[in-house]
């Protein structure tokens, strides 16, 4: 699976090329445009969707359902990511969501918190409100980002969660009230505008 951007950051769109019988996975009110002959079968939960190609390959086009970046994280099969909730626009079967990932159950307890985890090989397209940006931290760098513009962080950055008032309401769904600190070495994937409207 090869992954080409276009129209980026304001209204991007992005073209999975899928080669003979490969499969991406995206909620099926994205799909754009495909080629003739990619087949669509809707998994129920959530209107996902997985788009199959027929036995000469093809390409599904697939944009977010607002404006904004499409950006492709290339997972290398060694190191996962943390990723926001709403921030996954598509993955192939090779990308997993590891739903009980200790790292993050130890960050939010029991709840459900505003992160999934996603380990593999191959990109995992993610979506941005805004154009994306990053953090290069060096050892023992550190750098504070709110929740509503975080996008992504590998398991080699150090993470602690707190709360930014504690007094303040505080939600660990949609991260209100709270803020992340980041310890390097390692890249931070942010977002220029906040998912919150």
């Amino acid at each position: 699976m090869r992954v080409h951007t276009r129209h980026t950051p304001g209204f991007g769109v992005a073209r999975v090329l899928l080669g003979p019988g490969e499969a991406v996975q995206s909620a099926s009110e994205t799909l754009l445009a495909s080629s003739f002959g990619v087949v669509e079968a809707n998994q129920g939960r959530k209107s996902r969707s997985v788009f199959t190609a027929p036995a000469e390959g093809g390409w599904v086009d697939l944009a977010p359902p607002g404006p904004g970046d499409v950006y492709p994280l290339e997972l290398n099969g060694s190191t996962g990511w943390s990723v926001h909730r709403d921030a996954v626009l598509a993955r192939p079967s090779t990308v997993r969501v590891d739903q009980s990932w200790a790292p993050l159950q130890q960050l939010f307890g029991a709840d459900s918190g505003f992160l999934d985890h996603y380990s593999g090989r191959g990109p995992l397209l993610l979506t941005a409100p805004g154009p994306v940006d990053s953090f290069d931290l060096g050892r023992g760098e550190l750098v504070t980002v709110r929740p509503d513009y975080l996008l992504a962080y590998p398991d080699n950055v150090q993470c602690r969660l707190r709360a930014l008032d504690p007094s303040g309401p505080q939600s660990l769904r949609t991260g209100e009230g709270l803020v992340l600190d980041f310890a390097g070495p390692g890249t931070v994937l942010v977002q220029s505008r906040s998912r919150r409207k």
